[in-house]
């Protein structure tokens, strides 16, 4: 008996390894769609069977089967949100069923409105991931911008707040105008009127 048989256990199998993130991803979330497709056709028969039974007073759900899916997607439909799914990281995977989730709670659509709610989420979820790595992108440029010290910014900028190149009026004025006589602090300037 060899040992090679009993060595295969150690090894991983070929199929997991051959997936990249992006097909789990998007094997991930294509399987909520159609879960939650499957979903909403079972609440709609449902509640189809309670008008009906409500109508006619008389209770045959024992006797009737499980009816096949009558809704699927279309082909093009189907490629379309596949595109967008490929797309989602997969960190934002789970967060994107829970918010697909939660909107299928609150508003408890029909079936064909269930693939239109998943892909808006999925579009807020692109949204979301382009926002956080345009955030991601300027704290890193911001982080490996050269800083200068407060000492050099001293040396190259002079900042003189009196000094101006501009000429004013009020510049003109005062130079025309003698200087008051000195006062004292406590005492307010009064000027007498020039006599001309």
């Amino acid at each position: 008996m060899s040992l090679i048989s009993w060595l295969r256990w150690n090894e991983a199998p070929s199929r997991l390894s051959s997936r990249s993130p992006a097909e789990m991803v998007l094997e991930t979330l294509m399987m909520e769609l159609m879960g939650q497709i499957r979903e909403a056709e079972r609440q709609q028969r449902e509640r189809s069977n309670v008008v009906r039974k409500v109508c006619t007073g008389v209770d045959y759900s024992w006797l009737a089967s499980t009816p096949r899916p009558t809704y699927d997607l279309s082909p093009s439909e189907r490629l379309q949100l596949e595109d967008v799914c490929i797309k989602i990281h997969p960190s934002y995977c789970g967060p994107a069923i829970l918010r697909f989730r939660q909107l299928l709670e609150e508003q408890e659509p029909e079936v064909q409105e269930v693939s239109r709610l998943f892909r808006s989420v999925l579009q807020e979820v692109l949204e979301r991931m382009k926002q956080e790595e345009e955030a991601h992108k300027l704290t890193r440029q911001w982080s490996l911008r050269p800083r200068g010290s407060l000492a050099t910014f001293k040396t190259r900028a002079r900042i003189s707040p009196f000094a101006s190149d501009i000429r004013t009026i009020s510049e003109d004025v005062e130079r025309d105008t003698p200087p008051p006589p000195l006062r004292s602090w406590s005492m307010p300037e009064f000027r007498a009127p020039k006599a001309d």
